[in-house]
C-alpha cells in the first residue's frame, strides 16, 4: 500500500479533529473515524482511531450525539485506555476526568451510566485522575475546579470522598481550601461542593481539622457555628445532615440521579444542582 508522508497523516488527524469540533453528524464521524489512512504508526502500519481516541475528541468539543454513540455501540472499547499519543497515564483512561475539566456535566452522566452497564473493572468514578502519580480522583478535580453538578453525580455513582491524593488530602481538603481562600462573589458554588461532600460522606476524613479548630474565628463565620462544630470534631453532624446522610446512603448508584430524583422528600432537600434524568439507548 501507498506509504503516506507525516504531513499527510497530520492533516487526516486534523480533519477528523475539525469534525468533530464541528459537530458533523454521527455517520460521517465513523466513516472518517474507520479510515485507515487517517494515521499510520512507522512500525505497525495503518490503524484508525480507536473508540476511546474518538470519545475525548467527543468531550473536549461536547459532541453529545457521537459521544451517546461511542459509549451505547463499543460499551468497553469507548472508556478503555487510549493510545500514548493521547494520555501517558499508566493507571486508567482519561475520559471522566476530561468530562470533569471541561465541565461536560451530560457526557459525564453518560460515561457513569455506562460504567455500571459495563462488565468488569473498576468504576470510572472512582478512577485516578489525568496524572495518577499525584494520587487524584476526579472528585478531587471536580472540587479544585469547584463543579458542584459533577461533585454530586461523581458521588451519587460511587466516588469515595475518603480517597486521598499524593499529600494525603480527600476531597473535603481540597474543598476546605478552596472556601478559605476564595472571594465572597465565589462562596456560594464552593459551599455548594462543600455540603454536597457532606451529605453523601458520612465517615469523612480530612487532614484540615486541626486547621480549623485553631482558627475558629476564621471558620466559624465562613462554615456557619453547627457545620464547623461538626468539621472540627466538636459535635455530632446536626439533625437535619445526619438524616440526609442516612438516606443517600441507600441510593443506588447504577439508578443515580433517577433514585434521587425519585425520593419522597421536599425538592427543597435534594442536593441543588441535581442532573436531570438521561438515558443511554
Amino acid at each position: 500500500p501507498y506509504r503516506h508522508s507525516k504531513t499527510q497523516r497530520r492533516s487526516f488527524s486534523l480533519l477528523f479533529y475539525r469534525a468533530v469540533r464541528d459537530l458533523k453528524p454521527v455517520w460521517m464521524l465513523e466513516d472518517m473515524r474507520t479510515m485507515e489512512v487517517f494515521y499510520w504508526e512507522d512500525d505497525a502500519g495503518m490503524r484508525i482511531y480507536s473508540p476511546s481516541e474518538a470519545l475525548l475528541y467527543a468531550i473536549v468539543h461536547d459532541h453529545q450525539p457521537y459521544a451517546q454513540f461511542l459509549l451505547s455501540r463499543f460499551t468497553g472499547e469507548a472508556l478503555a485506555k487510549p493510545g500514548e499519543r493521547f494520555c501517558c497515564c499508566p493507571a486508567s483512561a482519561p475520559h471522566l476526568a476530561m468530562a470533569v475539566r471541561y465541565d461536560r456535566r451530560h457526557i459525564l452522566g453518560l460515561i457513569l451510566q455506562e460504567s455500571h452497564r459495563a462488565a468488569g473493572g473498576p468504576p470510572p468514578a472512582r478512577a485516578a485522575c489525568f496524572h495518577a502519580e499525584d494520587g487524584r480522583t476526579p472528585l478531587h478535580l471536580a472540587c479544585e475546579l469547584c463543579r458542584p453538578e459533577a461533585v454530586v453525580m461523581l458521588l451519587g455513582n460511587g466516588a469515595s470522598p475518603l480517597a486521598e491524593d499524593r499529600d494525603g488530602l480527600t476531597p473535603l481538603d481540597v474543598m476546605l481550601e478552596k472556601l478559605r481562600d476564595c472571594k465572597a462573589a465565589e462562596r456560594a458554588e464552593r459551599r455548594q461542593c462543600l455540603d454536597h461532600l457532606l451529605m453523601f460522606g458520612p465517615r469523612l476524613g480530612w487532614k484540615m481539622k486541626a486547621a480549623l479548630r485553631a482558627e475558629p474565628e476564621r471558620w466559624s463565620p465562613l462554615l456557619g457555628e453547627d457545620t464547623y462544630r461538626y468539621l472540627s470534631g466538636s459535635s455530632p453532624a446536626p439533625l437535619l445532615l445526619s438524616a440526609m446522610q442516612t438516606i443517600l446512603q441507600q441510593l443506588q448508584p447504577s439508578r443515580f440521579p433517577d433514585s434521587l430524583h425519585d425520593l419522597p422528600i421536599p425538592p427543597s432537600l435534594k442536593p441543588p444542582g441535581l442532573p436531570g434524568r438521561q438515558r443511554l439507548p
